[in-house]
């Protein structure tokens, strides 16, 4: 072969340079990143940590699957079953990641089979660190193996943790494993849960399908514990974020609490219906197993969860507050309202909405539904008024 002189090769360089050039300012600018289309209403399901921790094996899913199923649960509405933390015992030579064998001996895509059997849908826990909060391997450096992998499973949710994460930014880290996802080829709906810290409100609506605006929940009406909220707390850090949340990305709270035993049948009333109002997903956490008749009423309250179900999808604001007495309110599709009158005192007390608060007419008059009691109350005009239990709530829809 003959060689090509110096001149000439400088020539043709030039060339290329120059081509490339063109290119680069003559693209088109790369369109917007767009949602997966997925979680058009906040997800509903069971995640296992709020009650058993690290403490699961493939029993304790398939029990909490049937009873779903038998509860009346899976009729309500619910449909995920979400293993978190501590099912995973390591990597194999080829990088994959492994079940722990002992808990989970069928390996996972035999349970996910059997969660699918159910007519429900499976979800998994990773962390975007090299270790997940329980120390078993994340999926950093992994990604996109990971996610095929779970696809493999037949995942439809991944939680996707944000421990020992160090000085990785939140968004490009939550991008990568979401564009790993969409790459598994098959449709799973992402949980980003890194706990408000970065505010991923303002950048996650075409990464994941919802997001954690705080640390972790605990099954306390009022107070803070270390790291943990209380319901009370929780709701407080939800004021001024309504205007994120809608069809395919939702403020997350963090898991229900309700039936876990450290509050009361009328606080754990307060905290499904200020979920509901909120727009939030609807995680149970307790043990499905043996929760009692009054904790079921609650989580399976079917007027109370087609609010949370609303297609509309607005989540509630804070449209009154007088020192312990609160109303949450938001729209509905086809232009109902759904309120929740809040007494976060020690002793009843009567809570009003008015008409004002709603932005309405006050000459206006509506129908009024309690859902709780699954009853049609007086019409109201101007204003609803009712008496609040401690810690309560009265729920209504106005129409």
């Amino acid at each position: 072969m003959k060689r090509i002189s110096g001149f000439l090769i400088g020539l043709l360089a030039l060339g290329f340079m120059h081509a490339a050039a063109v290119k680069a300012e003559g693209s088109a600018p790369q369109p917007p990143r767009q949602s997966n289309g997925l979680a058009l209403t906040p997800p509903m399901g069971w995640n296992t940590w709020n009650k058993f921790g690290c403490t699961i094996n493939e029993t304790v899913i398939r029990q909490a699957a049937d009873t779903m199923v038998s509860s009346g649960m899976k009729d309500a509405g619910y449909e995920y079953i979400v293993i978190d933390d501590c099912w995973q015992s390591g990597r194999d030579a080829k990088g994959q990641i492994v079940a722990d064998p002992e808990r989970f001996p069928a390996g996972m895509k035999a349970l996910g089979d059997y969660i699918h059997s159910r007519g429900l849908k499976f979800g998994i826990y990773s962390d975007a660190g090299k270790l997940t909060c329980g120390k078993r391997p994340g999926s950093l450096g992994h990604e996109y193996q990971d996610a095929r992998t779970y696809a493999s499973w037949g995942v439809d949710y991944l939680k996707y943790d944000w421990c020992s994460t160090y000085s990785q930014d939140a968004k490009s880290t939550y991008e990568t494993m979401s564009d790993a996802l969409r790459a598994s080829g098959r449709p799973i709906v992402f949980s980003i849960c890194e706990w408000g810290l970065s505010k991923p409100w303002l950048w996650g609506n075409t990464i994941g399908n919802l997001w954690r605006t705080t640390d972790d929940i605990y099954d306390h009406w009022q107070g803070r514990h270390s790291y943990e909220h209380s319901v009370m707390d929780i709701l407080d850090l939800q004021v001024g974020l309504e205007s994120y949340a809608g069809p395919g990305h939702w403020n997350d709270p963090d898991m229900l609490e309700v039936g876990n035993g450290k509050m009361t049948i009328e606080e754990y009333k307060s905290h499904f219906s200020l979920w509901a109002v909120l727009a939030a997903p609807l995680m149970a956490g307790n043990d499905l197993a043996t929760m009692t008749p009054d904790i079921k009423t609650i989580l399976t309250n079917k007027d109370v969860i087609a609010i949370d179900q609303d297609p509309l999808g607005v989540q509630a604001s804070r449209v009154a507050k007088h020192g312990d007495y609160e109303v949450w309110a938001r729209p509905l599709k086809g232009g109902g309202r759904a309120v929740v009158l809040l007494n976060r005192s020690k002793a009843s007390h009567p809570v009003t909405i008015t008409w004002d608060d709603l932005h309405l007419p006050s000459s206006l008059s509506l129908k009024v539904r309690d859902l709780w009691t699954h009853k049609d109350l007086p019409g109201a005009k101007g204003s609803f008024s009712a008496e609040v239990p401690s810690h309560g709530v009265v729920m209504v829809r106005l129409d």
